[in-house]
């Protein structure tokens, strides 16, 4: 399998970093700010946010994990059944400004689920996104992110991986590869 490296740990680091400083820019002390990682893979970036911001500004940020499984456009589509993830938000988003965390915007489909998902839990005053990697040329919906770490070009038949070390990689890294054949 042929693979490019798009960022490596370092890279990776920087960004979490800018990411944190824009935040503490944007939400003055986070009093009506929360955090939620977009399941299944948002949770991972997401925690590394809040623990980088809570290092950096010494304030405890309001966060948690949301899973849009049955708010899916293409959930009843599926020639198998998903399985969903676990939702852990033990608050009430309303009136609060709302940040959406996941490490790769695709087509905008999991952004889109994820709005209708989380009005279970109120009705945000604001809704931003932040994503360490957009994949600028494939969107269904109009989604754009508020942050981001890299915008890459990539097409239909590439997939972007991010492996993370604590999921068992050597290092934390992103890499464009090619979708096997079937």
């Amino acid at each position: 399998m042929q693979k490019r490296l798009v960022l490596d740990q370092e890279e990776i680091d920087i960004i979490l970093k800018r990411f944190c400083h824009q935040l503490i820019e944007n939400h003055d002390d986070f009093e009506n700010t929360v955090l939620l990682g977009l399941q299944p893979r948002g949770p991972i970036f997401l925690d590394k946010i809040v623990e980088k911001l809570q290092e950096i500004s010494g304030t405890k940020v309001a966060s948690g994990y949301l899973d849009a499984t049955f708010h899916r456009d293409d959930f009843r589509r599926r020639d198998f059944p998903l399985k969903a993830n676990e939702t852990k938000i033990n608050f009430l988003i309303e009136g609060k400004k709302v940040i959406l965390v996941d490490d790769v915007l695709y087509k905008g489909r999991s952004v889109r689920a994820a709005m209708d998902a989380m009005i279970a839990f109120g009705r945000p005053q604001k809704v931003e996104l932040l994503v360490l990697v957009d994949r600028k040329l494939t969107r269904d919906y109009p989604i754009m992110p508020d942050y981001f770490g890299v915008r890459v070009n990539t097409l239909d038949t590439q997939y972007v991986m991010v492996e993370w070390e604590d999921k068992g990689f050597e290092k934390d890294a992103i890499w464009i590869t090619e979708k096997v054949a079937e």
